[in-house]
């Protein structure tokens, strides 16, 4: 089973994020609401009860996310828009559940809202970053959730939730 940790925004940072223009690129393809989440961790391929038992571990509390000020990009790929105030909590989550699923990534966390996709990396995102885009949330969970390969992008599936502590 494909799993990954995610903190999910609200509605109103949702809404935000929605109001950004779509333009049709050919090559880009830009995220649903139901794919814009922070992801501390990706665990990958691994066992269900192993990534749960791991989860239910992990020690985190409650935090001030804050998305923006402009969306950016990660190298010629990823448009998106950053997102503070997480690092603890992935922390948390890398140590609670580094022995499932694939290593963790060894890069440092930049906690961020994933807008769009290159296909092959030969789409110019330059037009698009340092766009005005800013929200604020508690961040008062973690999500386990499971995902699921469509031709059209992932489908997930919550299947644990872990209430953070204040």
């Amino acid at each position: 089973m494909r799993l990954f940790v995610a903190v999910w925004p609200p509605a109103d940072v949702l809404d935000a994020v929605a109001a950004l223009a779509r333009p049709d690129v050919p090559g880009l393809r830009w995220t649903t609401p139901d794919q814009r989440r922070s992801t501390p961790r990706c665990l990958g391929e691994c066992d269900l009860d192993q990534a749960t038992a791991a989860f239910d571990r992990i020690d985190a509390t409650a935090a001030e996310a804050t998305m923006g000020p402009t969306t950016g990009r990660f190298g010629r790929r990823i448009l998106h828009v950053p997102v503070d105030g997480l690092l603890s909590q992935a922390v948390a989550t890398v140590a609670a559940t580094a022995g499932v699923g694939e290593p963790p990534d060894p890069r440092p966390f930049a906690g961020h809202l994933t807008l769009a996709r290159s296909r092959r990396g030969d789409t110019d995102l330059r037009p698009f970053t340092g766009l005005p885009l800013a929200g604020q949330w508690r961040a008062h969970e973690l999500t386990l959730v499971a995902s699921t390969l469509h031709p059209h992008g992932a489908r997930y599936e919550t299947v644990a939730s872990l209430p953070l502590g204040r």
